[in-house]
C-alpha cells in the first residue's frame, strides 16, 4: 500500500516521461508480472 501511494506521487509530481521511458515501464512491468506468476505456480506445484 505505501510503495502504491509512493508510486503515485512520483506519477503526479513528475509528468514529463519520454515516450520511450513508459514503453520500457510497461514492458519491464509484464515480465515482472509474468515471472511473479511462475515462481507462485512453481512454488505451488512444489507443495504437493
Amino acid at each position: 500500500m505505501i510503495l502504491n501511494i509512493f508510486a503515485l506521487t512520483i506519477t503526479i509530481t513528475k509528468r514529463e516521461i519520454s515516450l520511450e521511458k513508459a514503453l520500457h515501464d510497461e514492458y519491464v512491468k509484464k515480465i515482472f508480472e509474468e515471472n511473479r506468476r511462475k515462481v507462485e505456480n512453481y512454488i505451488r506445484i512444489r507443495q504437493f
